[in-house]
């Protein structure tokens, strides 16, 4: 047995909520365990407790055991049960320190005292099994969200663990990186390891795994192949079903479909309506008041341009999402919309603002912006004053609305709490909070569901509806299509710093060249819709 939970219930320190309860969990060798569940269901705090930082990193107060490999992590430090099982943790950039890839995945072999020709041969495999070769003299900071997964995930391979554990591996990858990390798993569990993976988004790796874990409230609640926990009702948990699933269940089928193939067997077999395309996003709140305007912008960081003669305009009242792979120019382009950024050729007006002449303080009172990456805008010593500064400084304080904002986002119990101390996803709701304090006319969502439950990516939905119905622009970077084509009226595709597509969703995931040069996949609904349709022309 290669991991096992025995009656294991933990709680942090200075907290009464047991983050686990009760769990029993057993892992054989060589199995794909996904596990998921809402946010505060306990998902990393059961990967901490898999290696050992629970209890002696975190504290607090645990009871059961954890077994890996044999150890029990009670009696045996985090150092001699890292060479059993290793984590990558949501965010990677926690996990990287060292000067150069090489160094990054040799520095655990070091630690141990290999030999050279030992740490030179597991240097050689980890590296040719996450293909890393072409990177290796490269300073980790300088890669993508995707290459470093790569990097942290090649680091623990070299130290030929039983087990290998990912939280939320797929939240930034486009659809590219997304199909090489999945390859790179079963790489991985071809040479035997253990692979347990903590997502949300299940649709996307589902077919991969052999089990599916489920945690309510920190117990577990569901254990199974994929196929028997989804032929019950698991959304009083949270879980975001794969939309095939909900389709074929809305048009009255019986059976369990991850794929398209299966859905449309099952379709036919059981003589059941075609379920429509529901069309994305609502469009009828735009008007024709512009409220961003960009004329031939061209931009670039160094040598290379990352916009290239970008032409747009955004009105008051839409909700428009940009999609496309990783360093297609998304996040550059959305940071023209504040000021923080400012082109090299080109215009960019804000309700009338230019933001070449205009302060970045001035814009922010129109301009509410939520990062991919909530560490880079939190600062305060709390969760209220990181909600309330902005409206504070911008003397737009309004506490009926920020009153609201804290409801909306589930935030009151954490008012009093460092931001620094919460989980990812709690991180992405304050900064979401902190975003509209302010009550700004544009708003800005880099990757606003990742980490984030089903229960939330409704709420979003509703919030984002709101919005526009008060006449706010809502803008999404995303690469989340399924909760873009539900919400977005307008995408706007992009690739190496250019605008390819421009226009509602169903035409552009029709359009299979822009797609194509975005990096892109249809939804789920459209390629059943387009299988539909295939069959009946």
């Amino acid at each position: 047995m290669m991991l096992r939970f025995e009656d294991v219930s933990y709680r942090y320190p200075a907290s009464d909520h047991w983050s686990l309860q009760n769990v029993h969990l057993e892992i054989e060798q060589g199995q794909r365990v996904l596990v998921t569940g809402a946010s505060g269901s306990g998902k990393s705090t059961f990967c901490r407790a898999c290696i050992g930082l629970i209890p002696h990193f975190h504290g607090g107060e645990f009871t059961g055991q954890v077994v890996v490999h044999g150890l029990d992590t009670r009696r045996h430090s985090v150092f001699q049960l890292f060479r059993h099982a290793g984590l990558v943790f949501q965010n990677p950039d926690a996990q990287l320190f060292n000067p150069t890839v090489e160094s990054e995945l040799v520095y655990g072999l070091e630690s141990l005292g290999l030999a050279p020709a030992e740490i030179e041969k597991r240097l050689s495999w980890a590296t040719d099994l996450v293909r890393l070769d072409s990177i290796l003299s490269r300073p980790p900071h300088t890669l993508s969200g995707g290459e470093k997964q790569r990097v942290l995930i090649g680091a623990l391979l070299a130290l030929k663990p039983q087990i290998v554990i990912l939280d939320e591996p797929f939240t930034h990858l486009d659809p590219e990186n997304a199909e090489l990390l999945r390859t790179i798993l079963n790489g991985i569990h071809s040479e035997g390891i253990s692979v347990i993976v903590i997502e949300h988004r299940l649709h996307e790796v589902i077919g991969d795994f052999d089990r599916l874990v489920v945690l309510y409230e920190g117990r577990v609640v569901a254990d199974g192949s994929p196929r028997q926990v989804l032929q019950h009702d698991v959304s009083p948990y949270g879980i975001n079903v794969p939309p095939i699933l909900r389709l074929f269940r809305a048009s009255g089928g019986t059976g369990v479909p991850l794929t398209v193939r299966e859905a449309l067997e099952l379709l036919k077999s059981q003589n059941l309506p075609n379920p429509p395309f529901v069309k994305g996003g609502v469009s009828g709140f735009g008007t024709k008041d512009p409220v961003v305007e960009m004329e031939k912008v061209w931009f670039q960081y160094s040598d290379s341009p990352v916009l290239r003669g970008i032409h747009l305009t955004f009105t008051r009242g839409e909700c428009v999402a940009i999609v496309g792979r990783n360093g297609a120019g998304k996040t550059t382009l959305v940071k023209h919309l504040n000021g923080l950024l400012k082109p090299n050729q080109g215009r960019v007006t804000i309700l009338g603002h230019d933001t070449l002449k205009t302060p970045v303080s001035k814009l922010a009172r129109h301009t509410g912006f939520a990062w991919q990456n909530p560490n880079d805008q939190l600062f305060q010593a709390n969760v209220r004053e990181e909600v309330l500064t902005g409206p504070r400084i911008l003397q737009t304080y309004d506490q009926t609305w920020c009153d609201a904002l804290f409801n909306r986002f589930q935030l009151n119990s954490l008012l009093g709490r460092s931001p620094f101390r919460l989980s990812e996803g709690q991180k992405k709701r304050v900064s979401f909070a902190s975003a509209l304090a302010s009550q700004p006319e544009l708003v800005i969502l880099d990757e606003p569901t990742a980490g984030q439950d089903e229960p939330f990516r409704r709420e979003l939905g509703k919030l984002i509806k709101e919005l526009q119905t008060e006449g706010r622009t809502v803008v999404l970077v995303t690469h989340d299509l399924e909760f873009a084509v539900e919400h977005a009226g307008r995408w706007i595709a992009m690739a190496d710093g250019e605008i390819v597509a421009d226009g509602r969703p169903e035409k552009i995931m029709a359009d299979h060249g822009a797609m194509k040069k975005a990096g892109l996949r249809p939804t789920q609904s459209f390629q059943l819709f387009e299988a539909i349709e295939e069959k009946t022309a």
